[in-house]
């Protein structure tokens, strides 16, 4: 925001740049960068205007996203990052909590398997339980159920790599048929839902409420509580998997170097790397049986989206670099 400087005559304001300007004309900035007036930025789904120095910004109530990816990276609807490392099956976000006003609209679970020898796990299938029951499994997804009078309609279209489910209570679940799922909630659940996605409340230091509604510091322990079956063991210890294969470890840390590189510097000052270049090192340790190249992808490309949804498009991907072949998406 601009200030009356001793540096500029009456009636000019110090434009932080070294000049002296009308009111009027003063700049903005965000995230290091400086805007010109008029100019206008998207933040999350708000457009903000740079007025006299100062910005103006629509005020919607936006969708909250929630991802899970990888070997066991989740990042809560209140952005919340965390590792979970479960074989089981696991309730992702539902919006019965327990309360005794509340009534069971929606459920997402999420089937975590072995991927690799390390004891890490990747989400393999989810099932969603909107009345109607689907899975999405093996890059596709069927209707295995529908309950009788169910009045909640569902549409399936494919965007790109990505799968959408948009049902009409208000859920959206986005799988790039894999192991990334991104789950959109409307405004109408804020503190609405639980699970390993947390309560959707704008607070991420209360997002470890167990099942039970108890409040936990410990990872485990709350991502335990949200298994689907007591015949699955607990997890009692975190897996780092570049001590258990330490051979790959080099390997690892320079491909996932990317994430911290020139590649991507527009997108540093606005989303911090450092967690997502630990989770790609992770993963590209733990992905030993086949599926290398997938694991590291997927982990470059879940911090990619989140620089997109901070308006920092980065174009990363190469022939040599996680390719996409465009002619058979398209």
């Amino acid at each position: 925001e601009c200030v009356s400087g001793c540096v500029c005559p009456e009636d000019l304001f110090d434009d932080g740049k070294g000049g002296c300007v009308e009111e009027k004309d003063c700049p903005c900035i965000h995230n290091n960068q400086w805007y010109s007036p008029g100019q206008k930025i998207t933040v999350d789904c708000n457009t903000c205007t740079c007025q006299k120095g100062v910005w103006s910004c629509t005020e919607y109530v936006c969708y909250g996203t929630c991802m899970i990816y990888g070997s066991g990276h989740y990042i809560t609807f209140d952005g919340k990052f965390y590792d979970f490392d479960g074989s089981c099956e696991y309730a992702a976000t539902q919006d019965f909590c327990g309360d005794k006003n509340s009534s069971s609209s929606f459920s997402i679970i999420t089937e975590n398997v072995p991927c690799g020898t390390t004891g890490v796990t990747c989400s393999k299938a989810i099932k969603m339980f909107l009345g109607v029951k689907l899975k999405l499994e093996n890059k596709d997804y069927k209707e295995i159920q529908r309950d009788i009078g169910d009045d909640v309609h569902y549409w399936n279209r494919t965007v790109g790599l990505y799968l959408v489910i948009e049902a009409s209570n208000g859920v959206m679940l986005i799988w790039d048929k894999k192991t990334t799922v991104f789950i959109k909630l409307t405004p109408d659940y804020k503190g609405k839902v639980c699970g390993l996605c947390g309560n959707f409340d704008d607070k991420s230091n209360n997002d470890f409420t167990t099942r039970s509604g108890l409040q936990e510091t410990n990872a485990l322990k709350f991502g335990n509580s949200w298994k689907q079956s007591s015949m699955c063991p607990d997890v009692t210890q975190e897996i780092k998997p570049c001590d258990v294969k330490p051979h790959r470890k080099s390997w690892a840390e320079k491909e996932c170097s990317i994430i911290r590189s020139e590649v991507f510097k527009i997108c540093h000052s606005k989303v911090d790397p450092i967690p997502f270049y630990e989770a790609c090192v992770h993963d590209a340790c733990s992905c030993d049986s086949g599926g290398d190249c997938e694991c590291f992808c997927s982990a470059v490309a879940a911090y990619a989206q989140e620089c997109t949804k901070a308006q920092a498009c980065v174009f990363w991907r190469t022939p040599d670099i996680c390719p996409i072949f465009c002619d058979y998406y398209n």
